[in-house]
């Protein structure tokens, strides 16, 4: 089962906000972590992980369904690193 945002704002709204004051906070807090990761800062939250901004550099590649060889421009990919703590959770030791 996957936690959609929908759910996440009830969640967030059974702490005591309106519906549109938790839609609010967790809109907020999304641009927050887009624009950071955008700018290409590290958003480090203690205890959950790291999300963090990687250039990969240009590459020769292979269109699987033809074979011909082509080439990959660099780019930028955003990749999560769990904290230990959150490791931990999910494996139960905690």
């Amino acid at each position: 089962m996957t936690l959609t945002k929908t759910e996440i704002i009830d969640q967030i709204t059974e702490l005591g906000f309106s519906k549109k004051q938790s839609a609010a906070l967790f809109k907020t807090l999304l641009e927050i972590i887009k624009n950071s990761l955008e700018n290409g800062e590290d958003v480090l939250v203690s205890g959950f992980g790291k999300f963090q901004v990687k250039d990969k550099a240009p590459r020769r590649g292979r269109n699987p369904a033809t074979y011909d060889d082509m080439f990959l421009d660099a780019r930028r990919v955003v990749t999560f690193k769990c904290s230990g703590k959150l490791r931990r959770r999910v494996n139960g030791a905690e």
